[in-house]
Formats: C-alpha cells, structure tokens, sequence
C-alpha cells in the first residue's frame, strides 16, 4: 500500500464531506428562509440554488447533500479507522470497500453532473467540490484495493470482527444513527414535476395585540420617507414593490399580500393603490444575477397589463405559480394563453426598455434585491402579513 494512498483518501474524504455539509447548509437555509442568497450564487450559470431549487436537487423529497454527507462520512470511517495500520494487509481490505463506495459515488457523480452541466445548463461550485473528491477517491482506491474475490471470500470474517470490535461497532452504530436522523429530520420540500405549477406554502394567520399595534404606529412615524415613492395627488397610501418573478420571496409575499391588497382596493378605491415595480435579477436588465428568465416575465406581465390590467394581474400569479420552470417559452405562453397576446417577440424591445427604466429608478432608491417595498415612501423589505395590513390601515386613517 502507498504510504500516500491513505493521506490522500482522507484528505479527499474530508473534502466531499464539508462540501456536502456546506451543501446541506446551503439547501436548508433556501428552505427555512426565501430571502437567502447563498455564497456560491455568482451569476446566472453558476448558481448553487437553481441546482437545489431543480427537480434534480432532491430524491424522494431528500436533498441529494444529505447522500453525500452519508457517503462520505462512510469512506472517511474506513478510510480513517479501517485503514489505521497502513503496513497491515487487513488494511487493504477496507480499500477495497471504499473501492466499491467510490464505484456507487461515481456513478452518482456522473449521472448528477450531466444533470446539472447539460439539462439545467448550470455549475454548482459545492457540488463540483464533491465530483472532484470522488473522482480522485475512485482514482486512488482502485489502486489500493484486493481483488474482488478476495473481498467477497473474506466478508464474512470482516463482519465477524467488526461485531468483535467494540470500538468499530460503536462508530459504525454512531454513522448509521446520524444518517438516518439526518435523512428523517431534515425539512422536506414537495416533490416537483417539471414544469408543473406548484401551491404557495401556507402563510400562518398572526393577529397583533395593542402593544404590538402601538410599537408598530411608532415605528411607521419614525422612519424618513423617500420622495421619489410618496403617493400622488389624490391617492392616500401608495405601496410599490420592486418585483422579480424569479425571486422565491417575491412569490411568497405575493401570496402572502394578495387578499389583504384586493381588500383596499375594494374599500378604498381612489385612496389606496398599489404598484409593481420590475427589478429582474438578469443581466439583460441591467442588473447581475442568477434569473435567468426573469425579464422575459416582467415583460409578458407588461403586455398582459397593457392589454387589461386585470389579465396583467392573471399573468403575475400564473408566472408565480410556474416558478421553479420558469423560462422565456413560459413567459410566452402564460401571455398567450392568459391575456390571448402573441406579439412578445416583436414587443420584447421596446417593453424591455421600460423594465431598464424600472430597474433604473430601483437603483435610484437604493434597492439592491427583492422583494423591496416603499409604503407612502417607507423602504420596508417582507413583512409579516399582519404588519403590512396594519400599515396600510394605520396609515390610510392617519393621511
């Protein structure tokens, strides 16, 4: 055996396992919190969270991570404890299984990458961490490993004395038990088919008492205003917010806004109004970013909007609810089939000037992501549904 093969496995071992870890982190914190933005979202191709967010991220629900974490931490137990005597020729047996995991693992790999490379047209710097380590364990192992006869002939004294080792027993129990509390507790996501249209996540219904009422009036009174987003003439509580239909937030504050905005609209019809702004996260529009379609929505809803703002507003929950498949085909076909407009080729543009002209005055204002609300000229970002409405109402009663 190599006096370098065993260093070499355990420095490789190490790298899949905090890529995997750090993977997890990253797939944990898209769920738990919509407005995350990860630090390997560089650009619109390479961008860990469109990997995660696909149809390709998850297995039966499971982040695709958490298998990498279990494999790894697997090949780091034999490489670490099993091969501990490299002078041993028992030490060339537990090569020769990590052999055999590298085989699994690189199948994994290549079937993941042509995923991520050639359907999803998208690089993810953790996951090609993880290609890299087991492309290299794979390499290394084989060069170590017995014949597989040998492996099959011995497995039965192999079992034997790993149920006569108190120590191998207690980390192969402590493995097993951590894989499976990590593949039960993780969070789960709802399977997605492509392309499918996909329910908002329930919003939880919050009541403020009259302390939190009274904090939340001071709050309001005391934030500067910027001029440039105050209401018109005429009109009491103006909200505008700097939207990107790619951006998982900006869903789920639709979702989360959209009865308590067609209720004001309905009470207070020439008093309270409501406006989007578009701020696609694309550079088509003048903006970095990881959507890579997002113009092309803002755009649609335009034509939409242009046509009956009442499709317009179809259009933004049809586009919302397609999010996950969102691309510049859908676009179209949510105009078409939504609002019966079929010139967004030969519109796109000049409307997509009008997007710039947005996303110039976001720039303007100092918005730097979505969503970005301004309430009667208050920057606000996502609110608890409970504090927009009081907003709105607290604020149309006091103008």
């Amino acid at each position: 055996m190599s006096k370098y093969g065993r260093p070499a496995l355990l420095v490789l071992a190490l790298v899949a396992f905090a890529a995997s870890v750090a993977s997890l982190y990253v797939h944990y914190q898209l769920i738990a919190d919509p407005t995350y933005v990860s630090f390997c979202d560089v650009n619109e191709k390479v961008s860990c969270e469109a990997v995660y967010k696909s149809s390709y991220g998850t297995v039966a629900g499971v982040p695709v991570a958490a298998g990498g974490v279990v494999w790894s931490a697997l090949v780091l137990l034999l490489a670490g404890y099993g091969m501990r005597n490299p002078r041993s020729e028992a030490s060339a047996r537990p090569a020769g299984y990590v052999f055999l995991l590298s085989v699994v693992g690189l199948a994994s790999v290549f079937y993941f990458a042509y995923a991520s490379f050639f359907v999803l047209q998208k690089a993810c710097p953790l996951c090609m961490a993880v290609y890299v380590a087991v492309i290299g364990i794979f390499l290394i192992s084989s060069s170590m490993a017995p014949p597989l006869g040998s492996l099959v002939s011995g497995l039965g004294s192999d079992i034997s004395g790993l149920v006569g080792s108190p120590n191998a027993m207690g980390l192969g129990a402590l493995w097993l038990l951590g894989s499976l509390a990590l593949v039960a507790l993780f969070p789960r996501e709802p399977i997605r088919e492509a392309g499918a249209a996909t329910s908002a996540p329930a919003i939880p219904v919050e009541t403020l008492d009259a302390a939190q009422i009274e904090e939340w009036h001071k709050w309001i009174d005391a934030q500067p205003r910027v001029p440039e987003a105050m209401p018109p003439a005429g009109v009491k509580v103006l909200v505008l917010k700097f939207n990107d239909y790619q951006c998982p937030a900006c869903r789920m504050t639709y979702m989360a806004y959209k009865d308590i905005i067609a209720k004001y609209e309905a009470s207070n019809p020439e008093a309270f109004r409501y406006e989007t702004r578009d701020f696609p996260l694309e550079s088509e529009c003048g903006l970095g970013g990881i959507h890579a379609s997002a113009c092309e929505a803002a755009v649609a809803v335009r034509l939409a909007k242009a046509k009956d703002p009442v499709q317009g507003r179809q259009l933004e929950d049809w586009l919302f609810q397609r999010q996950e498949s969102m691309s510049r085909d859908v676009a179209k076909q949510g105009l078409a089939e939504i609002a019966q407009v079929n010139s967004f080729d030969a519109d796109y543009p000049k409307t997509l000037e009008a997007v710039r002209a947005d996303v110039r005055l976001g720039q303007q204002l100092g918005v730097t992501g979505t969503p970005t609300f301004f309430v009667n000229g208050i920057r606000v970002g996502s609110l608890r549904p409970a504090y927009f409405d009081a907003a709105i109402a607290y604020l149309l009663n006091k103008t």
